[in-house]
């Protein structure tokens, strides 16, 4: 079950460096006000809910504890950001508050992921 566990985790950071990466690519554009939803933000964020609640699952089958509220505010902070990479993934340039919102909360997310013990 560890192998498994370890596999999801791997998945779950290659979601968070796709949308991270995603946000951190459009740095520049966002100066400038062109910045744009990349689809790898979106598929990054999609991948980061699939395999935390399949992480979240997996944990409670093999006996660990899990901190539900870290959990619960996790995927608060991963549904905001997938609901405005979702609604905005279209549109030609994105609100530069809107667009530094999802790279902060995105950070903020993985700081409650490193730090919270």
């Amino acid at each position: 079950m560890d192998v498994l566990i370890n596999v999801f985790v791997a998945l779950h950071v290659i979601g968070i460096a796709s949308l991270l990466g995603g946000f951190l690519t459009q740095m520049k554009a966002m100066g400038a006000g062109t910045a744009r939803f990349s689809p790898a933000m979106l598929h990054g964020a999609l991948t980061m809910l699939v395999t935390g609640i399949a992480l979240v699952g997996l944990n409670q089958a093999d006996d660990h504890t899990v901190n539900n509220l870290k959990i619960g505010i996790k995927l608060a902070i991963l549904v905001v950001i997938l609901g405005l990479v979702y609604v905005k993934r279209d549109d030609e340039k994105v609100d530069k508050g809107l667009f530094a919102a999802v790279g902060g909360l995105t950070t903020a997310n993985i700081f409650i992921a490193t730090l919270w013990t």
